[in-house]
């Protein structure tokens, strides 16, 4: 409360100084094709109109202003995108100019200075990282080598809710189980087995709630960038130095621990942190540079985007699978027909089960978990579609309004993952009425990484357990409401009843 009142009281003063200003600004400029806005305050512009969920404030505002929209938020212009057309220009079209991301205090401060893939404006910081990403984190034989890691991690999360489900109740915490399962997973394969010692889980998953909670809060220093003064009262620079100390605190005890390690890991069976100290070596030799900051920073984003969205995926699959429980029926079908009697699903049984596939692809479109993506930034002026956009304007595509978009969707907001039965609509970025991860150059890396954990936890869950929910609740009973944030999830804990079918 105290943090909201200082605020009020900074955005009343910025207000009373600016005034003049804003009036000897308006009387001056002439005003270019912008795209349709909605009427701006003083100094404000149209902060006022964005609510505590903004994906779904902008898909309002198109109601009355269309498919493309300007907006401006404090002193930065904003591009809102919300059709494939318009999302298709920005991600493809017009790719390079879109590429960049804007300057944001909490990132430049928890990323060491954007040196990461997904905050680094475009540029050769980005293009480095990027490429170390695509070539040697990220590509489909580096997943598939922690195949094993996975299929023992699935095993363990399986036994917890075994023992859970053994009690009186039987009753299941499905979002704390899965929190723990993807803070295990992506933490194995990051720095290997035996790194995530006692209370470990507990740390990792503090500091990315912090991270989460940070990045997706509107800073009144981005809204008004010129007033430098305003990071002394806000208190911004404080609470992200201390969730970045946090991270890099655990950052350098494992790295250094690696490096303390005799001998490495052979090529095959290397953790991500092996992978990227050997770069650094290769690097060294060659005249090229991979700091230790690049290294923290890479880490960063594969925890902080990693263990989020692959979480609240999860939670949303097992959520809807509840309220439609024909769907599950099917699914339930498809594995068992599958695995033909075998005790459990390993990964080699997973590429035959396309319906599980579809599950994904369905809960990727209604619940993409970052529906407005990460914001870009136009890098020059530019056109779409005879509106004039500047340059450093930032640029917002909402992809939940797009995919829930009843021009291109039949029934949008029913779960039906046969529709993805009946077309070859993937998440590649290559069709823009379906893009959870974005499009373009700026796409998500990670996606097989994110792929590998939901298809095989969900069918091991619905394989090896019964589940309904509690008390008699029926399937619309299920509280279905978001909680804010830049990753958004489910605003109750996940809690079910969970049956042993074995």
């Amino acid at each position: 409360m105290e943090d909201f009142s200082n605020s009020t009281i900074l955005l009343l003063l910025i207000l009373l100084l600016s005034i003049p200003l804003f009036l000897l600004r308006i009387s001056l400029t002439k005003k270019p094709n912008l795209p349709p806005s909605p009427f701006k305050l003083p100094i404000i512009g149209n902060l006022h109109l964005l609510g505590p969920f903004p994906h779904k404030s902008f898909y309002e505002l198109s109601k009355k202003y269309g498919p493309i929209i300007h907006l401006q938020l404090g002193q930065v212009p904003t591009l809102v995108v919300l059709s494939p057309e318009f999302a298709r220009e920005v991600l493809k079209g017009q790719d390079k100019i879109f590429a960049s991301r804007p300057s944001l205090k909490a990132s430049e401060i928890l990323f060491y200075g954007c040196r990461d893939i997904g905050f680094s404006p475009y540029g050769e910081q980005w293009r480095k990282v990027r490429k170390i990403g695509t070539l040697h984190l990220f590509n489909s034989k580096k997943v598939l080598s922690f195949r094993g890691m996975r299929e023992e991690t699935v095993a363990h999360m399986i036994e917890n809710i075994r023992i859970a489900s053994a009690s009186s109740s039987g009753l299941v915490n499905l979002s704390k189980v899965f929190k723990s399962y993807v803070v295990e997973s992506i933490a194995t394969v990051t720095f290997g087995e035996g790194f995530l010692g006692e209370g470990m889980s507990e740390r990792i998953q503090r500091l990315v709630e912090e991270n989460g909670k940070l990045l997706f809060e509107l800073h009144l220093e981005d809204l008004f960038p010129s007033y430098k003064w305003l990071e002394f009262f806000t208190g911004l620079n404080a609470r992200a130095t201390k969730i970045f100390h946090g991270w890099d605190d655990l950052f350098n005890e494992l790295i250094d621990a690696h490096i303390r390690a005799v001998g490495g890991a052979d090529e095959g069976n290397s953790d991500f942190v092996d992978v990227l100290l050997a770069l650094q070596k290769e690097d060294s030799r060659d005249g090229a540079v991979l700091t230790r900051n690049d290294i923290k920073a890479i880490l960063q984003d594969i925890f902080g985007a990693g263990i989020e969205t692959s979480h609240v995926l999860l939670e949303w699959s097992m959520a809807e699978l509840i309220r439609n429980p024909n769907v599950l029926t099917k699914l339930k079908e498809e594995i068992e027909e599958t695995i033909k009697g075998k005790s459990t699903v390993a990964e080699d049984d997973i590429s035959q089960m396309e319906y599980l596939r579809a599950i994904f692809k369905e809960t990727l479109r209604l619940h993409p978990p970052a529906p407005l993506l990460i914001p870009r930034e136009s890098t020059e002026d530019t056109t779409i579609q005879n509106y004039m956009i500047p340059a450093r304007t930032r640029v917002f595509v909402n992809a939940w309004a797009i995919q829930r978009d009843t021009e291109y969707w039949e029934s949008p907001e029913e779960f039906l993952p046969e529709r993805f039965l009946r077309n070859s609509l993937d998440f590649n970025g290559n069709d823009f009425k379906f893009f959870p991860f974005g499009g373009g150059r700026r796409i998500c890396p990670g996606v097989h990484i994110g792929l590998s954990n939901f298809e095989l936890v969900l069918a091991n869950l619905i394989h090896h357990f019964e589940w309904k929910l509690p008390n008699g609740m029926k399937e619309r009973d299920l509280d279905m409401d978001e909680a804010p944030g830049i990753v958004v999830k489910m605003k109750s804990p996940l809690l079910l009843v969970a049956t042993d079918s074995q």
